[in-house]
């Protein structure tokens, strides 16, 4: 007999470098955060245990809702990484769900749709994804006032979910075609 998971649920042989993954106050709504496993490393030994993975989608937001999508957030090195974005989440992709990807090697945005959900490609060399995702839907800290993480995450999505980005229409193909050799800029203390 198979036992119904949520899709948040299939998700989590994913998550790596986890924040949380909790329940938020809408029924059956997860939130998470952290980094999902795109490629998963090979396995180490004979226990199962696997190598770090190969490619990862970092600082990711992600919200479900039962067996439903509504948003994924994080950041791409490269734009060539995108089939293995799809590969994991492609499935679940609908009308109704965002994909905002904050992508180091493209030059311009874009946006674009795939199976019904509207995906959104934003260059991006340093920085945060929450915090240059919000800024782009215009909350503030105190939008978010007193709410827990997982609520934290809906606000975020609702003024996401309305948001015109007002970006141009294109297609992965093409964009691929003007990729460039930007690198992450990370800055720590010296």
């Amino acid at each position: 007999m198979l036992v119904a998971t949520s899709l948040m649920e299939q998700y989590s042989p994913l998550f790596f470098n986890a924040n949380f993954c909790e329940a938020a106050t809408r029924a059956t709504w997860q939130a998470y955060r952290g980094e999902l496993a795109l490629v998963e490393g090979e396995v180490a030994d004979a226990q199962g245990r696997r190598k770090p993975p190969v490619n990862v989608l970092k600082q990711v937001i992600l919200l479900t809702a039962g067996d439903s999508l509504k948003l994924v957030a994080g950041s791409l090195d490269e734009l060539q990484e995108f089939p293995y974005f799809l590969d994991k989440f492609g499935a679940a992709l609908v009308e109704g769900s965002t994909v905002v990807l904050f992508t180091v090697n493209i030059p311009e945005p874009f946006q674009t749709t795939i199976q019904g959900a509207r995906v959104c490609f934003i260059p991006m060399v340093q920085g945060m994804v929450w915090t240059e995702l919000a800024d782009l839907v215009a909350l503030e800290k105190s939008d978010f006032k007193g709410q827990s993480a997982a609520d934290k995450v809906v606000t975020l999505f609702d003024a996401v979910a309305t948001h015109d980005f007002k970006l141009p229409a294109s297609t992965v193909e093409a964009a691929l075609q003007t990729t460039n050799d930007a690198r992450r800029e990370n800055h720590g203390a010296i």
